[in-house]
């Protein structure tokens, strides 16, 4: 993930480097010099709310003023580094891999030495980012197809900026639900999975062992990431794929690749639409049952 991340990194700054004039459309609405100014204000935000969050949340007392500075401008880094990474991988891929962007993260974070407190601090500020980006990801791509491909510019802006209105409602209900739900679920330990592998990271402590593996896997990552080209994020996906113990979702995945390699050969590119139509069913059909099969384990607790 480290060498992949980092080639997904290189490749958008140079696309923010690309032509001075900043003229270069970089989508239907928006150039490279777009690009550069959001990037600016997202890295400026990141920093002062870092700050923010070290100061209210007491690292400060536990670090001097250089590992202080240093914090804040590794959580700033982390979360700019998750923001691009994980929005990316979104809009190209259908992937978000926030879980393992968090982690390696957090690795880099023990290995720098900041202590435990900062550290949970760093997973929150980070794990808070890449989901939300990739959820806008989604909807803005989604938006896009729908409105054209982008050509009516003003429709397409007016566009956005409704569905940022309609992101903003369903956060403010999210924090409501989340601010009145969170007791009763931490109160019979329903907690991620992920946040057990967080913890037992943060206590593990570092290793030269761990940063010694991350320099010589980041290299197959790194090629990877560039044979994929940009919108592939092969890299990205591999190193998430091998975070995964269970063997029966690696098989799922192939499944649905050669089901999708059949269906596109007897059926030709007018068989597209139907595919698309068929893979949002399968996809509903297992949330559905998620939902269902977690409403049953928690009846059963409930007892």
């Amino acid at each position: 993930m480290v060498g992949a991340g980092l080639v997904a990194l290189v490749r958008v700054i140079m696309l923010m480097l690309r032509n001075a004039d900043g003229k270069s459309a970089v989508g239907a609405t928006k150039t490279t010099a777009d690009v550069r100014r959001s990037m600016g204000l997202s890295g400026t935000a990141s920093v002062l709310i870092a700050g923010i969050i070290a100061l209210l949340g007491g690292p400060w007392s536990e670090l001097s003023l250089g590992m202080l500075v240093a914090f804040v401008l590794y959580a700033a880094l982390a979360v700019l580094l998750h923001e691009i990474i994980v929005g990316l991988a979104a809009m190209h891929a259908g992937w978000f891999p926030a879980f393992a962007v968090t982690l390696i993260t957090l690795v880099i974070g023990v290995l720098a030495g900041f202590p435990p407190v900062a550290l949970t601090l760093l997973v929150g500020f980070s794990a808070a980012t890449g989901p939300a980006f990739a959820d806008m990801g989604y909807d803005l791509k989604a938006g896009y197809m729908l409105r054209g491909y982008g050509a009516d510019p003003t429709f397409e802006r007016e566009g956005r900026k409704q569905q940022l209105f309609a992101a903003l409602f369903a956060f403010s209900i999210a924090g409501v639900v989340v601010l009145i739900g969170y007791p009763n679920y931490f109160a019979q330990n329903l907690v991620a999975p992920a946040d057990r592998a967080f913890a037992a990271t943060i206590k593990a402590g570092p290793s030269m062992g761990v940063a010694r593996r991350l320099l010589i896997w980041a290299g197959p990552g790194a090629i990877l990431q560039f044979l994929g080209g940009p919108k592939r994020q092969i890299g990205v996906l591999f190193a998430t794929g091998l975070l995964l113990l269970v063997p029966w979702a690696g098989w799922a995945v192939i499944t649905g690749v050669v089901i999708r390699l059949m269906w596109s050969r007897l059926g030709g590119e007018r068989q597209r639409s139907t595919m698309e139509v068929f893979a949002a069913g399968v996809i509903a059909g297992d949330a559905l049952f998620n939902f269902y099969d977690m409403g049953s384990k928690y009846a059963v607790l409930k007892k």
